[in-house]
C-alpha cells in the first residue's frame, strides 16, 4: 500500500501505519520509545597492562547458575579468552597454577594429557582431542580494563 492509499484509506482514523509517513518538509527526529534491555553482569578481570604478552590470568564466572572458570591471556599482542576446560576430558587445562603456554609462550598446553592448542583461534593441533576447539568467551577491553559480561541477570 503506497503512502497516498493509505491516507485516503485510513482518512481520520488513528492508526499505526505500515510506515512512517512524514511530510518532506519535515525533517527526521529520532523517537524517544524507552527499551528495556536485561541487566548484564560485568566482571572486572584485570587491567589491560598486567596482561603481559605470553601471559595469562584466570577468572571465575557464572553460567547457567553453575560456577565456571576462565582465563584471558594475550598472544601476538592480542587478547583472547577461553573457558578454563579441556576438549579432551573437561578438566582445568592448568593445575590451578595459572601456567597455560608452552616454556617458549607459542601455544596453549592441557596439563592433564598434553593436548595442544593455538591461542588465537582454541584449535586443539595435537593431541587426543585435535580438531576440536576451545571454548572462546567474549571479553572488552575498555577505559584500561578487561571486563567479561556474564549471562543476563
Amino acid at each position: 500500500m503506497s503512502c497516498a492509499e493509505c491516507r485516503t484509506a485510513y482518512s481520520g482514523q488513528k492508526i499505526n501505519l505500515p510506515h512512517p509517513v512524514l511530510p518532506a518538509r519535515w525533517s527526521f527526529r529520532p523517537l524517544n520509545i524507552p527499551v528495556t534491555l536485561p541487566r548484564v553482569a560485568r566482571i572486572r578481570i584485570a587491567a589491560t597492562t598486567e596482561i603481559a604478552e605470553g601471559k595469562t590470568i584466570t577468572f571465575s564466572f557464572t553460567r547457567d547458575d553453575r560456577p565456571q572458570e576462565g582465563f584471558v591471556g594475550r598472544f601476538k599482542g592480542k587478547l583472547f579468552a577461553y573457558e578454563n576446560t579441556c576438549r579432551h576430558i573437561p578438566l582445568t587445562l592448568d593445575y590451578g597454577d595459572n601456567r597455560f603456554f608452552d616454556s617458549k609462550g607459542e601455544t596453549l598446553i592441557c596439563q592433564t594429557h598434553g593436548a595442544v592448542y593455538e591461542p588465537d583461534t582454541g584449535l586443539c593441533t595435537r593431541g587426543p582431542c585435535a580438531g576440536a576447539s576451545l571454548f572462546a568467551l567474549e571479553i572488552i577491553e575498555e577505559n584500561g580494563a578487561v571486563w567479561f559480561a556474564e549471562e543476563p541477570l
